[in-house]
């Protein structure tokens, strides 16, 4: 099983310093992905559909946020050979043509390591909507995000015959250069519906979860799977942000907590329901808080779990 970052270019105090150092530690300890977050005008009370607790969360987490795409291209710049991911980018509040081109010029910039990350956002999210001017889109944000994704697979492959969908129409057009990636650029699903993950089996190659345990991953991915075995596509990978709290307790978002045995536990039983990759996010912002978490991770929890999994193994 692998292991990916997120960086923390969201939450109050977040720096180029800071992205520097989690890369740094990614590339130290063999990490697979740096993963950066993505809001741009998140609502200050949380939206209509928002209770407090959640509201509170999503200002701590997103009222501080250095801007996805351009966070990417300074640590693909920076820091090479490390995949960059998306985790991840909400087309409905964007564009999906101008989104196009920036992840086929960041991933010509970077030699091919962009995964594109996409979801609808949440409910909760309404406000944000409205903040862009897009909140025509809301009520049909899952449209919108599967035309996205026919529109990139149709540039990235290189076609200029025309593009006809609900939202965009494409009839006479260049887009060059293509992304190193071309038609098989990564492309990663999320959110927790139904659709959602129908998503990942019929048009993406894989999907990025946020909050699943163990046995969430067991009760709903062989359905993903098989979905995509009758598409004729291949076997999505599957990674999924977990919260690292080494000595804490648990909280009301699923992480992995407690003491380091209990910790090397939980991703020993990741690894045997199929999980690919853990991408780890931990609190620190600052770049001598990032250094700390890391290693602490790395000696307490990550070494002993790889012993572990080599013994499971044999």
């Amino acid at each position: 099983m692998e292991f990916g970052l997120a960086v923390q270019n969201n939450r109050l105090g977040a720096s180029a310093e800071g992205m520097d150092a989690s890369a740094e530690a990614a590339l130290r300890f063999g990490f697979r992905t740096l993963w950066v977050a993505d809001h741009l005008l998140v609502s200050r009370k949380g939206g209509p559909e928002a209770d407090a607790w959640y509201a509170q969360y999503n200002l701590l987490e997103h009222e501080w946020i250095l801007e996805a795409l351009l966070s990417l291209m300074y640590m693909g710049a920076r820091h090479q050979k490390i995949l960059l991911g998306l985790g991840v980018i909400v087309p409905a509040m964007r564009d999906a043509p101008a989104l196009a081109k920036e992840l086929a010029t960041l991933d010509t910039l970077t030699n091919g390591r962009v995964i594109a990350g996409v979801g609808v956002g949440d409910p909760e999210d309404y406000d944000e909507y409205q903040n862009l001017g897009k909140v025509e889109r809301f009520h049909r944000r899952g449209k919108y995000l599967d035309e996205t994704i026919a529109l990139w697979r149709h540039l990235f492959s290189g076609r200029t015959d025309p593009f006809v969908g609900k939202f965009h129409q494409l009839n006479d057009f260049t887009f060059q250069p293509l992304p190193p990636q071309g038609k098989d650029f990564r492309i990663w699903a999320s959110g927790r519906s139904d659709r959602g993950l129908a998503r990942v089996g019929t048009n993406c190659d894989g999907y990025l979860g946020s909050r699943w345990s163990p046995q969430q991953f067991r009760e709903a991915w062989p359905a993903v799977q098989e979905r995509a075995r009758a598409n004729g596509r291949p076997k999505p990978y599957f990674a999924t942000r977990v919260r690292m709290r080494i000595g804490e307790a648990p909280d009301e978002i699923w992480s992995l907590c407690g003491r380091p045995d209990e910790m090397v536990r939980h991703l020993v039983e990741y690894e045997q329901v199929g999980v690919d990759e853990i991408v780890m996010v931990f609190e620190a912002v600052t770049p001598e808080d990032i250094r700390r978490e890391t290693e602490r991770f790395h000696e307490q929890v990550l070494l002993p779990y790889r012993d572990a999994s080599r013994a499971v193994v044999r």
